[in-house]
């Protein structure tokens, strides 16, 4: 994530969990920030996500993480 800046977007932290994880949402992972690129779907509720970087995490049905969601301005 080196040289990226938002521009004409808020951001807001939010709590997520499986069900409401987005492409896009940016989660501090061993304090490196990790932004998700792709999602997939796994038995149980869990979901799969890939990031920018390259490291994979997979999130459990009950697992909460705080996360920072860029909000675009119309």
């Amino acid at each position: 994530m080196n040289g990226w800046a938002p521009s004409g977007s808020l951001a807001a932290n939010i709590e997520i969990t499986s069900i409401s994880v987005q492409r896009g949402d940016v989660i501090q992972i061993g304090g490196q920030p990790c932004r998700v690129t792709d999602l997939v779907q796994l038995p149980a509720g869990a979901k799969r996500l890939f990031f920018e970087s390259g490291e994979v995490l997979t999130m459990h049905a009950r697992s909460r993480l705080v996360a920072l969601r860029l909000m675009r301005k119309w």
